[in-house]
């Protein structure tokens, strides 16, 4: 079996092993690859893993040796699931491998937001400590999250994770899910009263159209003045335009986030210079331990594809 890896570089940047995947078959590992030589490094190809690489109809019609796409992630909307299906080609993702990262990084926005840790740091490395008058400085209104609403958009794997740590720290969960059954200490509201009742809100629904531009001007005209906002779910899932105005007329306080709309982001995108907006490159999902189950998990579900078993198979 020819097996193509065609963005190997986000995913491992050389601090693993592909080894396990070339026992299986001919590997070739690119580290990137541009739309225009998708087809060329695919045509002859068996198998692919892709991240973020697309394979839309297009692309898809042009590939009629193509069995199987392993998509190194949870989202798969970069194949046409349906294309993909009437040409037999089998599509798995890899399931709730970075679930305890992103939550962890959730959370880490947050405490930055609320304690400003980055800031304090940074000011002390210029002497802003040691030229002070007091035993202690601050100019940000620190926040304590005890007792506070937290309101989490999308209560699967990493909304429950995020919840469970609001748990600990005191705070009051509300949830807008479809969910019937939830677990304990959180409450089932409206979107409505989640974006008017919340002093945080997380974002962890998936990209549908639904849910694209859920936060815009009219959500974000329900919130709290003093609301924190927090992106790590998907881009365009919020206006960037929308947030970004609300937080130069301070209409929320700070708005926290590791995807944007598009990325990399152009250097237009107004999040990039609007006031108390926190960005991290798309790096929730990338620690190591994630990287690692994303790994074992990619060659375990081509590994069941060859023998003719179904694992978190799509289509």
């Amino acid at each position: 079996m020819k097996i193509a890896v065609l963005d190997a570089y986000t995913v491992n940047p050389g601090d693993l092993s592909w080894q396990p995947l070339q026992d299986i078959g001919e590997l070739t590992i690119y580290p990137r690859t541009t739309p225009d030589v998708v087809v060329e490094r695919c045509k002859d190809i068996d198998a692919v893993l892709t991240n973020k690489v697309v394979f839309d109809k297009h692309i898809l019609n042009q590939l009629p040796k193509l069995k199987y796409i392993g998509v190194l992630a949870t989202g798969y909307n970069v194949v046409d699931i349906d294309t993909a299906s009437q040409q037999g080609i089998t599509v798995t993702n890899i399931p709730a491998y970075s679930t305890a990262s992103v939550a962890q990084m959730v959370w880490a926005h947050i405490l930055n937001i609320t304690n400003q840790v980055a800031h304090y740091a940074e000011e002390n490395r210029h002497s802003r400590w040691t030229k002070c008058p007091d035993f202690c400085y601050y100019d940000y209104t620190h926040i304590e999250l005890a007792g506070k609403n937290i309101g989490i958009v999308g209560l699967g794997n990493t909304g429950k994770a995020v919840a469970r740590i609001a748990l600990a720290f005191g705070m009051n969960v509300l949830a807008y899910t479809s969910k019937q059954t939830l677990p304990t200490g959180i409450t089932s509201v409206s979107l409505e009263n989640l974006f008017k009742n919340s002093n945080i809100i997380s974002l962890h629904c998936p990209l549908t159209t639904a849910t694209h531009h859920l936060v815009d001007n009219t959500r974000i005209a329900l919130m709290q003045t003093n609301a924190i906002l927090i992106n790590a779910s998907r881009g365009p899932v919020v206006d960037d335009s929308a947030v970004a105005k609300a937080l130069h007329e301070g209409k929320i306080a700070a708005y926290g986030a590791d995807v944007l709309t598009v990325e990399p982001p152009q250097p237009s995108n107004p999040l990039l210079t609007a006031p108390n907006c926190y960005l991290t490159p798309h790096i929730a999902w990338a620690t190591i331990e994630a990287r690692t189950r994303l790994i074992q998990t990619a060659i375990n579900n081509i590994r069941a594809f060859i023998e003719g078993r179904s694992v978190n198979k799509i289509n």
